[in-house]
């Protein structure tokens, strides 16, 4: 059993729950510095050429589980260590305390209330006649009294003793809520062009919820610069009465919009305005009909590059590059050696490319549209409720007070102790013994 007991007291140690919080504080900042749940790929191509700190590349990233640090094992581990740490610290020790500060105490000689942090003594002819008015004058105060008949036992800020068990339960549910989250939560990050939709399913395959971008734009400062994205969406719930009866109405859609730093937050997920893409480009190529052809991003030839190969012959022989930044162009029309042959504007006229007229009728860029479901946010922001209550009820100063009226001696004995300000109550104390000496006995009692 004492292996057990030191044990217990060395996981509720407050020097190991501050180094736990010091490791969690550390792995968040980790958290914050890497991006986190990318491809594998990704962290190669961001960490081999440049190791993170020096040192890391990113077969290390991904081994040491930084790609997901709030998920990952040793972060849950850590989470759950303090979780223990707090509930035997609570059960040991705040508990206890707790229990301790609703029992009443019942001292019954001065000698006792000698030993006090805070003792004075009232000399006085009338002992009994001060503890009724002591006993008053703490009613009219707030106190809470326990009467006998020379002697009295009185306690005030009792609720202060809850304060450190809720901050405790509080962060115990915080981080509940937290490894919930990490572990059961949801994110998905898609790229959507205007007038196309996406369907989210649950985990049976059912649709929850369908997702139509109807406008996206994109605001630019007067060098170009993209500064903010905004997206108009509808969403439009399951079907679900359209598949039980036929000839029942579709579902009305409910039209909401979203930006950059402007989420939106529907049946507990949380849509974010996360990025943006080039889609689609429109060409007339000749007499031919206007072609919507997709484009893809080419990272080898720099950030935010999007373009396609497009060949100049019927049997596809003799290709040229067209690439842009921007749905506003202009796209620049390389040769397979890399010489510029021509630079088109979107709405603009058409331009001969060896031979083939080349008109750009249009650009269609996409959302980048981040999708979470975290199921442990209402346990988070519980815990955050519990322990701020917590530490607001742990600046409550707990008083206890004890007096015995001695009638031989002709003294009032007065004691008490505070567990906080302890200064600012034993200059309380002589002043309220001072009240009560010049206080009328008559006015007192009546």
């Amino acid at each position: 059993m004492r292996p057990l007991q030191r044990l217990a007291g060395w996981i509720s140690d407050l020097r190991l729950a501050i180094g736990l919080l010091l490791l969690i504080a550390i792995a968040s900042g980790i958290g914050t510095a890497i991006p986190q749940k990318e491809e594998e790929a990704f962290y190669h191509h961001l960490y081999d050429p440049n190791p993170w700190l020096g040192v890391l590349q990113g077969e290390g990233v991904l081994r040491l589980q930084l790609d997901h640090v709030y998920s990952s094992s040793w972060f849950l581990g850590l989470l759950a260590w303090l979780g223990l740490s707090l509930i035997l610290c609570s059960w040991r020790r705040q508990w206890p305390a707790l229990q301790a500060s609703l029992r009443w105490i019942d001292y019954r000689t001065p000698r006792q209330l000698s030993k006090l942090s805070v003792a004075e003594t009232l000399v006085t002819d009338q002992p009994g006649a001060g503890l009724e008015r002591l006993e008053a004058e703490l009613r009219g105060g707030g106190w809470q009294i326990r009467r006998q008949d020379d002697r009295l036992a009185a306690r005030r800020g009792v609720l202060g003793r809850v304060g450190p068990l809720l901050v405790h339960a509080g962060m115990v549910v915080l981080m509940v809520g937290a490894a919930w989250g990490a572990l059961g939560g949801q994110r998905l990050e898609r790229f959507l062009a205007p007038g196309r939709e996406l369907e989210l399913l649950d985990s049976r395959g059912r649709t929850q919820v369908t997702l139509a971008l109807d406008d996206f734009r994109i605001q630019r400062d007067p060098a170009g610069r993209p500064e903010q994205f905004s997206s108009s969406l509808r969403l439009i719930p399951p079907p679900a009465e359209a598949q039980e009866d036929p000839r029942a109405a579709a579902p009305a859609s409910t039209a909401a919009a979203i930006s950059v730093n402007h989420p939106l937050r529907y049946r507990g997920m949380t849509l974010y305005q996360a990025d943006w893409s080039l889609a689609t480009i429109s060409l007339q190529l000749g007499r031919s009909p206007v072609l919507e052809l997709p484009l893809q991003s080419f990272p080898q030839l720099g950030d935010q590059i999007w373009g396609l190969v497009l060949p100049t012959r019927p049997d596809g022989s003799d290709p040229v590059l067209l690439s842009l930044t921007s749905e506003q162009g202009p796209v620049q029309v390389f040769g397979p050696d890399g010489v510029a042959l021509a630079q088109l504007v979107p709405g603009g006229a058409a331009q001969e490319v060896k031979g083939l007229p080349i008109r750009v009728a249009s650009v269609l860029p996409a959302s980048g549209i981040l999708l979470k479901r975290d199921p442990g946010v209402p346990l988070v922001y519980s815990g955050f409720a519990i322990a701020l209550a917590g530490g607001a009820l742990s600046l409550v100063a707990t008083r206890q007070l004890w007096a015995i009226a001695d009638a031989r001696a002709g003294q009032l004995h007065v004691g008490g102790l505070c567990n906080r300000n302890l200064t600012a109550f034993a200059g309380e104390l002589p002043a309220l013994l001072q009240g009560l000496e010049s206080a009328p006995v008559e006015a007192t009692r009546a």
